[in-house]
C-alpha cells in the first residue's frame, strides 16, 4: 500500500505544479487585462481585479523562486555555508 500512496502524492503534486501555475498564472492575466478590448479600448476598468491579477503573479513567482532554491539548497549550503530551509540537508 505504500507504493500506491507515494504514487497518489506524485500525481497529486504533479496535478497541482503542473497544472495548477500555470492555470494560476493564465487566471492572473485574465484579471489583469480586465476591462480592455481587442481593439485597444479600455472600458469599465476594474482596479480591484487587476490587483488580484497582481498578487496571483506574485504567487506564481513566489512559488517558482521557492522552487528553484529548493533544487539547489544543497549546492548554495555546500558553496556558502547557507541552510535556506531548516530542513532537507544530508
Amino acid at each position: 500500500m505504500a507504493i500506491a500512496d507515494s504514487i497518489l502524492r506524485v500525481l497529486v503534486i504533479g496535478l497541482v505544479f503542473g497544472a495548477g501555475l500555470p492555470a494560476l498564472f493564465a487566471l492572473g492575466l485574465r484579471l489583469w487585462a480586465n476591462g480592455y478590448n481587442a481593439d485597444g479600448t479600455v472600458t469599465n476598468h476594474n482596479p480591484v481585479l487587476k490587483a488580484l491579477g497582481g498578487l496571483l503573479f506574485v504567487l506564481v513567482s513566489a512559488a517558482i523562486i521557492i522552487g528553484i532554491l529548493w533544487i539547489t539548497r544543497q549546492t548554495i549550503y555546500f558553496h556558502f555555508g547557507v541552510k535556506l530551509f531548516p530542513f532537507g540537508y544530508k
